[in-house]
């Protein structure tokens, strides 16, 4: 018989089981919110509470279509019916039951779908299930409290409220004074990293000016959010061209379906005011995928493995990518409509439709970096002072040298009166004398030997470092807090320049230049894959600028 193999599950170990489905407050709540948005709500309101005995409630109310009696008992329904409006920010079925559990072990569902009509009420009790054993929804009737939460954040008509109590995973600690200053503070800070992330994942449907997508009213605790558009549009650029743009997609029936991405480079926050940065938002976390289904944000950044992990030089990067219900199979959504697979072969795709986007964002970053990283002042004191008080290095000795001409007459260990060309340098200042970075050398080179003095006459052999190349900016910039390490640097950099001028003349001097020419393009290929210190880490190395 038939009977026989109907193995129905345990009613307590699955329905808590459910509970760990991988949600969080916020994800919880937007699943929520996306039944709202299904429902045709115009209006939307989430309200958070806690009682002096540290009870909390979550009340979401909206003025949709509402159910009736039969409406409800399926929507509560552990995989309820398929929606009849395929484009729908509502899925499985599961997300009102599934999300709530996550949360609380008590949610209900009242609805009604026009004025003047008896509100319907069922709730889950994860206890009574526990108590009893089976999958045992309670219809208890509607209380005045229920009653007048249903008008206000409902209003008069159609809608519907869903209510969360017992709540016992809303926050991620105890605290030992339930209902204290230090829970109400947590609450409040729950509210508002809500209104930031429903913000940011409605923000279609939310501003007025997107016209995109259907306008909605989202208010959390009586007041408005505010949408938060992770492209600002205003001061970026989209670098794909519109035929680009379009992605064809087949799915398994063999139907093609369009998604579309555009690819937006931020400018630099240095070109940004305080308002404007708060607004874009640029952090090394932002970059990456922004994914959209029907209008819903889905996944908020990263590279969803297409390029590896986070980049400090892609942090101006951000790729809108939007797709329809048509492509869920394509794309492997899950239940909390928070995660994506994309196929092998997208990927592939995405790789090479990328690739110049993401190289322009990171000649504009590294543009901004190299400039400000130029600036930083680090301190060569130390070199400068052995250098002076050590006497006794070979070196060539100088004759002449003459700032006009750019060349200097010495006797080194290729002969006497030995007239070289190089760079000459009078009336700079002493405490640089021997070492010094400077931002003005053409060549390329990481170092530049030299002969420089405090006033007209006087020079002596120096060493001057240049502030452009990657060495100094990778590798110096991040030494700058340990003095012995900068110091070891620039004495290196000087014996090698003293060698050079000490063994120099006409027939070596091109030979000398290709060997600087040769070590400071190997160091560029070596430091490649090395970031650029953004001024986070300026701040950390304590590094100042000039």
């Amino acid at each position: 018989m038939t009977d026989e193999l109907i193995n129905e599950p345990d009613a307590p170990r699955l329905i808590n089981g459910l509970r760990d489905t991988g949600y969080n407050f916020r994800t919880a709540a937007s699943d929520i919110i996306d039944n709202c948005i299904a429902a045709g709500a115009s209006e939307i309101n989430v309200q958070i509470e806690m009682d002096t005995e540290g009870r909390k409630y979550v009340y979401f109310g909206d003025n949709g279509t509402g159910m009736d009696a039969a409406g409800v008992f399926h929507a509560m329904r552990y995989g309820a019916p398929e929606r009849e409006n395929p484009e729908s920010l509502g899925k499985f079925g599961l997300g009102l039951k599934t999300a709530s559990s996550s949360v609380c072990r008590q949610f209900t569902l009242i609805s009604r779908t026009s004025e003047g009509e008896d509100l319907n009420k069922l709730t889950w009790d994860l206890d009574h299930v526990e108590k009893i054993g089976l999958w045992e929804m309670r219809r208890d009737p509607v209380t005045t409290d229920e009653s007048e939460t249903f008008e206000e954040l409902c209003g008069s008509g159609s809608g519907t409220l869903v209510i969360w109590s017992k709540c016992d995973r809303i926050l991620t600690k105890n605290y030992d004074e339930p209902g204290g200053a230090k829970e109400k503070s947590a609450i409040r800070r729950l509210a508002d990293g809500l209104r930031s992330h429903v913000g940011m994942i409605y923000h279609r449907f939310i501003d007025e000016k997107d016209e995109r997508q259907r306008n909605i009213t989202l208010m959390i605790d009586g007041g408005v959010v505010v949408p938060w558009d992770p492209f600002f549009k205003e001061r970026s650029d989209q670098v794909l061209s519109e035929t680009a743009q379009i992605m064809e997609i087949e799915v398994e029936d063999r139907k093609v379906h369009n998604a579309k991405v555009a690819a937006w480079i931020l400018p630099h926050s240095d070109d940004l005011t305080s308002a404007e940065k708060e607004r874009a938002k640029i952090s090394n976390r932002g970059q990456g995928f922004y994914i959209y289904r029907e209008g819903r944000l889905i996944s908020d950044g990263g590279w969803l493995s297409v390029f590896g992990g986070l980049d400090p030089h892609m942090s101006l990067l951000r790729i809108e990518f939007d797709f329809g219900h048509e492509l869920d199979e394509a794309f492997s959504i899950d239940v909390k409509k928070s995660r994506i697979l994309l196929d092998p072969a997208l990927a592939e795709y995405l790789v090479s439709l990328l690739t110049p986007p993401r190289r322009e964002a990171n000649l504009r970053y590294r543009k901004k970096t190299q400039k400000t990283a130029a600036a930083a002042n680090v301190d060569h004191t130390s070199a400068n002072k052995t250098v002076e008080n050590t006497t006794n290095t070979r070196k060539a000795g100088v004759e002449d040298a003459d700032a006009a001409s750019q060349t200097a007459v010495v006797s080194n260990n290729r002969g006497s009166k030995i007239t070289i060309k190089q760079r000459v340098e009078s009336n700079v200042e002493a405490e640089g004398l021997y070492i010094n970075p400077v931002d003005n050398i053409t060549t390329g080179d990481l170092w530049e030997p030299s002969y420089r003095s405090a006033g007209d006459v006087g020079h002596v052999g120096a060493v001057l470092l240049n502030k452009h190349h990657d060495f100094y900016q990778k590798i110096y910039l991040r030494a700058a807090g340990s003095g012995y390490s900068v110091q070891g640097m620039d004495l290196l950099l000087w014996a090698f320049s003293m060698a050079e001028q000490n063994n120099v003349n006409e027939e070596l001097e091109p030979i000398f230049a290709d060997i600087r020419e040769e070590v400071s393009s190997n160091l560029r290929k070596l430091l490649r894959e090395v970031p650029t210190p953004t001024l986070e880490d300026f701040d950390e190395e304590g590094i100042g600028e000039e």
